[in-house]
């Protein structure tokens, strides 16, 4: 029992000193106001990808529904928090032919892979979200998203692999307009 609160102790240790130096990060660097749009469509392949549990994956629900991916740089996991939280009280992507999940970018992330993978098992068992990762940037290497360092990235993709809707960054009002638009075509 000591073991184990003694990790706890230290993984809450570490969540709050890479917190406190990623709040520094953000005051010393400007915001970024606007997103980058992917110009669209595209078309993209699944790709294996790997799981909270380390174990190779192919991505879920691709060509079974359409599917919503948020592509996340950990550093700036809450750079849409707001849209996102709108989006899931609205229920913008709920509906029968639509699916969401996350891909963790720990390529770029300051923190520790095993870190982010462990908090990443806690909030899902919490929120039922299902969440893999990708180590070498391969969805943007692959996909030809460019660098997606410190990113949020908001995809839309139909069962056939065509993305319609692909945006990088703190989304503006227009982005969040036309994601709105484009997904209600798609659930």
């Amino acid at each position: 029992m000591k073991m184990k609160t003694h990790i706890l102790l230290l993984v809450a240790g570490l969540v709050f000193a890479f917190g406190s130096v990623q709040a520094q990060a953000q005051n010393h660097s400007s915001k970024q106001e606007t997103s980058e749009a992917i110009p669209v469509p595209f078309h993209v392949e699944n790709i294996e990808l790997i799981g909270l549990d380390g174990k190779p994956t192919m991505m879920p629900y691709f060509g079974d529904k359409n599917v919503l991916v948020f592509y996340v740089d950990p550093d700036k996991h809450k750079q849409n928090d707001e849209f996102i939280r709108r989006m899931e009280d609205e229920k913008f992507a709920a509906g029968p032919n639509i699916e969401g999940f996350g891909i963790i970018n720990l390529k770029d992330t300051v923190f520790p892979n095993g870190i982010v993978r462990f908090l990443a098992r806690k909030r899902t068992e919490k929120n039922g979200a299902t969440i893999i990762t990708d180590e070498d940037n391969t969805i943007a290497k692959k996909w030809g998203l460019g660098d997606c360092n410190n990113m949020f990235v908001l995809m839309i993709i139909t069962r056939e692999g065509e993305v319609v809707f692909c945006r990088k960054g703190e989304l503006t009002k227009q982005d969040q307009e036309d994601f709105v638009r484009i997904v209600a075509d798609y659930r």
